[in-house]
């Protein structure tokens, strides 16, 4: 069931709203699992194969989490971990080993074909925090039903965010969150249609231009290859925003808070910066329970640059199993070490870094190498990849449709200078591709995301800008933008974290 799809927001929403707070009139216990059953009826909707896997996954952590206090503690740890990993390995990695040895080896093993459950790497991820804790004493003692939603919340359980027990946990637990608020729903209802917005009005219009570059297999010019790239930055970008904003709201319509995932990353000045505004929990995991457990940046520059690489490598493998994810990994994290190197220098030698003047080019360099990245991202394989980003780079040189031709006589000359020249073919897209892109921009850099819109009402665990206002033309205007979305609805689209 997807959060975009007519199923998913005219029935099964308003229905565990409805069931969860007429239950909560008798029992929280009830109400709770209530949610829980929905979260595994969503869950099940997409695999119901995977539904035992999710439970004894869900059990067998609770059970060893309960083991950890005693004194045997590091056994069970270590056990707890490695099962973890080695059931994540198992179904996200399995024919990504099997392909490597067959390459290294010169063997031909079968691949086993292992079909990836959905949310593995998320509900993998969240236990593995849940037992670190555990085993350092940061948890409490946490009723079964509880833990049972907090992994299985059906907001979360696909596409995240990587939920913290610390966090959410209380909040299941606490008398307000089974009363029925107004405000709620109406705050809650709001950012849905936000990220609803985002994904069916700008995403999913971007993505047929980005699928068609990057489904091209012919040599690309500069400027073409630049309006693919930026197609699929933008269409990630929105499509994640979208996600999140929707996994948001839809979570604050049971007065529940989730942690702030994504913050207006392409505003980010360097990617330090992008780091913490991009998929925030996911950073905030890499950095809490791997970075920092591997010395971070205690023993001297050269181990914090290894340990940055390391974790980003690890990172971009999360995400997926081959070479593309990996090299992406490994290319932020040499965005990073250079990211820290550059400040360290400009510290020693009183380098206005945070000067507005210095802003602006900053955050352009700190895009275009985010972009760069993303073409591995996306891209088929690593040879496709290197082919688009010599395009970008101009090694096939530069020119514009010929369709255009007339249209630009003023700025010939100067189009000649730059060595820009008219290909035939394929106009309406290079056009529709620049037209889309453009919008898409606009709204990510000269717009309030959506956390700032609505931050007086504090939608997650980080928000803050307050605008948003619980009145007639706001009212009207969230009407209008959820007609438009329902009317754009048509065939549904997955979102693209739904992959990881």
């Amino acid at each position: 069931m997807l959060f975009n799809s007519l199923s998913f927001i005219v029935l099964f929403l308003p229905i565990t709203t409805l069931g969860f707070f007429l239950l909560a009139r008798r029992s929280q216990t009830w109400a709770a699992l209530w949610l829980a059953a929905a979260s595994l009826f969503f869950y099940g909707w997409w695999s119901v194969e995977y539904i035992p896997l999710l439970l004894a996954s869900v059990t067998g952590n609770y059970l060893l989490g309960r083991k950890l206090p005693g004194s045997a503690r590091r056994r069970w740890l270590v056990l707890g971990v490695s099962g973890n990993l080695l059931l994540l390995a198992y179904f996200k990695y399995a024919d990504f080993f099997i392909t490597g040895i067959n390459a290294v080896t010169a063997t031909q093993w079968p691949l086993w074909h292992v079909v990836l459950p959905i949310g593995i790497s998320f509900y993998t991820f969240t236990q593995i925090a849940f037992l670190v804790d555990t085993y350092h004493g940061k948890v409490k003692e946490y009723r079964f039903v509880h833990y049972l939603l907090f992994i299985t919340y059906f907001p979360h359980l696909i596409a995240g965010p990587v939920l913290h027990h610390a966090e959410m946990m209380p909040q299941f637990a606490r008398l307000a969150t089974y009363r029925f608020s107004r405000a709620n729903l109406a705050i809650g209802g709001s950012i849905v249609v936000f990220g609803l917005a985002k994904k069916v009005l700008i995403a999913d219009n971007l993505a047929p231009h980005a699928n068609s570059f990057f489904g091209q297999t012919e040599p690309q010019t500069l400027l073409v290859a630049w309006g693919g790239v930026l197609a699929y930055a933008f269409q990630l970008y929105f499509d994640f925003s979208g996600y999140s904003d929707m996994a948001i709201g839809a979570s604050r319509l049971f007065g529940i808070r989730l942690p702030l995932n994504f913050d207006s990353p392409y505003k980010a000045a360097s990617v330090i910066d992008f780091w913490r505004r991009w998929h925030m929990t996911l950073s905030r995991f890499l950095r809490d329970y791997l970075y920092i457990p591997l010395g971070g940046a205690r023993k001297g520059p050269l181990r914090r640059y290894l340990n940055l690489l390391l974790t980003m490598l690890l990172g971009g493998l999360w995400h997926g199993a081959g070479w593309n994810f990996a090299l992406w990994g490994l290319l932020h994290g040499a965005y990073l070490m250079v990211n820290h190197a550059w400040a360290a220098l400009a510290a020693r030698l009183r380098f206005p870094v945070g000067a507005a003047a210095w802003r602006m080019p900053a955050a352009a360099l700190t895009f275009a190498a985010v972009c760069v990245a993303w073409v591995f991202f996306r891209a088929a394989d690593f040879s496709q990849a290197l082919l688009i980003v010599g395009a970008m780079a101009g090694h096939n040189g530069a020119s514009l449709p010929e369709a255009l031709a007339p249209r630009v006589m003023a700025i010939q000359p100067m189009l000649d200078a730059l060595g820009i020249t008219f290909h035939v073919g394929g106009g309406t897209r290079f056009v529709q591709t620049y037209a889309w892109v453009a919008v898409a921009a606009a709204i990510a850099w000269l717009m309030p995301n959506t956390q700032q819109i609505m931050a007086r009402f504090e939608p997650t665990l980080g928000a803050r800008w307050p605008a948003w206002l619980p009145n007639r033309r706001w009212a009207v205007g969230m009407a209008l933008l959820s007609l438009a979305c329902l009317l754009s609805l048509g065939r549904p689209a997955e979102f693209l974290y739904f992959q990881f």
